[in-house]
């Protein structure tokens, strides 16, 4: 019998994650304060988070940001007849968050796993996300099988924050290329050409991106929309990416402007997902 897994947010992603897990028969014990209905198929449903950590050694977040994470933590340590060994955050909420967790469990003898991964809900549907660790060396090899379970894992280095680094960067070269590529996509079809000749062209050339290989290509193209990430969400992450820059010293100028472009976005259209910046962009240019 497989060990039992804890795990605490089965939202967008933490549902989908989890589900690779409960498939290669590990026992699941689940906790969400808005809702478990999206737990996997089979799953015990735990009535706190203070339970899951009473009965799971091995406990996996899901959740929407650092404040959450913080008080998630908190809850864990602080719960009577505690089992649990091993946090593993697939959470992004930024380098700070990730450090304090991390101060918070260590204090009650918890290993904190900053674990933040990439890849969209199809990518977690599909176990192909990406999943940038950072923990000891020894906790990475301990915890790789069950990562490779959900995705591709990636060992970052051996602080808690470096995996967010990571994710963070990667989510404003995402978010920047998505922005700029609606810019480019929506001056050549003005020009009169086939938006799926341009596409055909870039990604045979040197301007070819993620926005351009996929949400152009099969969310946009055909109308769709539908990358499963909101705009909402992407502006956390960037704003997350822009403030740890600016802490360490980094040029920040395009950050900035890509920052102050979602937001206008985000408030412009409320909870849209983040190819309608294409849309936004169509009308930006009216």
């Amino acid at each position: 019998m497989q060990e039992t897994i804890g795990w605490i947010g089965v939202g967008s992603m933490g549902h989908r994650m989890s589900r690779h897990l409960g498939n290669a028969g590990y026992p699941l014990l689940v906790a969400d304060a808005v809702s478990t209905e999206r737990a996997p198929k089979g799953a015990s449903i735990a009535q706190t988070n203070a339970e899951v950590a009473a009965r799971a050694a091995t406990i996996f977040l899901s959740l929407p940001d650092g404040v959450v994470s913080q008080t998630v933590a908190r809850e864990l340590t602080a719960a009577p007849d505690r089992k649990a060994k091993t946090v593993i955050d697939t959470s992004t909420i930024g380098i700070e968050a990730a450090q304090a967790c991390a101060s918070l469990l260590a204090a009650s003898g918890i290993e904190y796993i900053d674990a933040p991964v990439s890849g969209g809900t199809s990518g977690a549907d599909q176990a192909t996300i990406a999943i940038m660790l950072a923990c000891a060396r020894s906790s990475f090899e301990r915890v790789e099988p069950l990562m490779r379970l959900m995705g591709k894992p990636f060992y970052v280095g051996p602080k808690p924050g470096q995996a967010q680094a990571v994710k963070v960067l990667n989510n404003y070269l995402s978010a920047t290329a998505l922005a700029a590529t609606s810019e480019a996509i929506a001056f050549g079809t003005q020009q009169g050409i086939d938006m799926k000749t341009i596409l055909d062209i870039v990604n045979a050339s040197s301007g070819r991106n993620s926005a351009t290989e996929d949400k152009f290509l099969n969310r946009i193209l055909h109308g769709r929309y539908d990358a499963g990430f909101t705009a909402k969400l992407q502006l956390k992450d960037i704003r997350l990416y822009l403030e740890a820059a600016r802490a360490a010293g980094i040029a920040d100028a395009i950050a900035s402007a890509v920052v102050d472009l979602w937001q206008r976005m985000d408030a412009a259209v409320p909870g849209a997902d983040i190819t309608e910046m294409y849309r936004y962009t169509l009308q930006r240019g009216h």
